[in-house]
């Protein structure tokens, strides 16, 4: 069985998925898997559906000497804005479903407009196994926050005044 859970409407976060799992998964809508680790083959497993579900693999470690890039949070985010513009889900994992899936899923709620703080707040009410608070990922998700916050500044229009 799947550990997984659902964060908010559009957004789960677990384990990795076994081959298996793929159904289950469109079933409940997940159009995007965002796989956040760095092991190889088998990961990811391959989706043995007539309609494959896409899948963007950062590969990333969990440590705290090696921090997620934030190119991979920012190119997450974007793929799952995307997709969930377009109806569907979106399915972070990591081996675990602590850390690595949660500054993703983090990254996501903080482009949908929460802050961070209230991001690492619904994942842990939602997933109580995470630990978005662990300084490492903490870091992450609240420089993630700040770089979008510019990020989204800086493709406004400029105004002459």
């Amino acid at each position: 069985m799947l550990d997984f859970s659902q964060i908010t409407r559009d957004l789960f976060i677990g384990v990795t998925p076994q081959s298996a799992d793929y159904s289950l998964l469109w079933e409940n809508g997940v159009r995007l898997i965002i796989n956040m680790r760095f092991g190889q083959s088998p990961y990811p497993h391959p989706d043995p559906g007539s309609m494959p579900i896409d899948i963007l693999w950062m590969r990333t470690f969990d440590n705290p000497f090696l921090p997620i890039p934030q190119k991979y949070l920012l190119t997450g985010t974007h793929k799952a804005l995307e997709t969930i513009s377009k109806g569907g889900k979106v399915y972070s994992h990591c081996a675990k479903g602590r850390h690595r899936s949660v500054a993703m899923g983090a990254s996501i709620l903080i482009a949908q407009g929460y802050s961070a703080k209230d991001a690492m707040a619904v994942i842990k009410q939602q997933r109580p196994i995470s630990d978005p608070y662990i300084f490492y990922i903490k870091a992450r998700i609240q420089q993630f926050e700040r770089l979008w916050k510019h990020h989204a500044h800086a493709s406004l229009p400029k105004i002459n005044l």
